[in-house]
């Protein structure tokens, strides 16, 4: 059960990336008719460095995509080379914290729908056989998943991913990055607690919920899109354009989007206090879903809006 808890709390919890889209608010165009702090098209890094506003020393920024295809992962020179210069790895979360027992039972009990709902009381006939087929195929029997909150088991919405996650064909950039930072006994940090993560869900009406976990199944499997769109996002992903991976978000029709302040914009502002008061400190390598870096309330544009020089890191693309 641990080894299906971690991975999807990272994957849902922080940035669904293949369902979360950043759509245009009225502030976002009223800021976008004065001056742009946002990446550009031309801007294509994961790698960002923070600097100026008082800062003694050069932070780093870096994107993340929460599961991805051993294959495709990457790590690029510079990316090791910050790393390397960095006193202090801060995620999301504290993935650390995620591994000691006596935290992770807490947040899998606060994984279960309240009241003794049920995904059989929010679905109808034909929607509940859906679902139990799609997670039949994936090798996850009803009785595991019934009381699980929805939107935490969208995660496995796509087929891909699912699959991917139980043949162990998969990676994580955050435990990648966890795995780097015990080599070199770098001490963990989170912008937020796994317990604020977990509250979202409870923000969010079960209805709705259901609704997306249907939608995201639907899309993967009936329309025969699920794979097209993952392999899409993986290519943007893997040509470091984040302007790109907006704009395909942007066009994602899930119900998630009205969700969007709760899910993203509003962490996305949380953190910039959390990091200034760690980079003040110490050279601190930040990594977070690249969901969270792009537009105009990405964590770039409200850095830059607070003074900060972020100035993307540019490579060479791998052949």
């Amino acid at each position: 059960m641990k080894k299906v808890f971690i991975p999807l709390l990272a994957f849902v919890l922080t940035l669904q990336l293949n369902s979360c889209a950043q759509k245009a608010t009225s502030a976002v165009d009223t800021q976008k008719k004065t001056e742009s702090f946002a990446p550009t098209k031309e801007e294509k890094s994961l790698l960002w460095e923070i600097s100026g506003n008082g800062l003694a020393q050069t932070s780093y920024l870096y994107g993340t995509i929460h599961m991805i295809g051993a294959d495709d992962f990457f790590l690029t020179e510079k990316t090791k080379e910050a790393f390397e210069q960095s006193k202090r790895l801060t995620l999301e979360i504290n993935m650390e914290e995620m591994m000691d027992m006596s935290n992770l039972m807490p947040l899998m009990m606060q994984s279960f729908m309240k009241n003794d709902t049920t995904l059989k009381d929010l679905l109808s006939d034909e929607e509940y056989t859906k679902v139990k087929a799609h997670f039949d195929k994936v090798g996850l029997p009803m009785m595991f998943v019934e009381r699980i909150k929805p939107m935490f088991l969208s995660a496995l919405g796509n087929e891909d991913l699912a699959n991917m996650e139980q043949t162990g064909n998969v990676k994580s950039y955050e435990m990648e990055f966890v795995s780097m930072a015990k080599e070199k006994e770098m001490p963990l940090a989170g912008l937020e607690t796994a317990e604020y993560q977990m509250s979202m869900f409870d923000s969010i009406p079960y209805k709705a919920q259901a609704k997306m976990l249907v939608e995201s199944i639907g899309s993967s499997s009936e329309k025969g899109e699920g794979k097209d769109q993952f392999s899409e996002l993986v290519k943007l992903y893997k040509a470091r354009d984040l302007y790109g991976l907006q704009e395909m978000l942007q066009s994602d029709d899930t119900g998630i989007k009205d969700y969007e302040d709760l899910l993203l914009v509003n962490r996305n502002k949380n953190w910039i206090p959390v990091m200034e008061k760690m980079m003040a400190s110490e050279i601190v390598f930040f990594a977070v879903g690249a969901g969270h870096l792009a537009g105009e309330e990405g964590v770039i544009a409200l850095l830059r809006r607070k003074g900060y020089d972020v100035k993307a890191v540019i490579e060479k693309m791998e052949e």
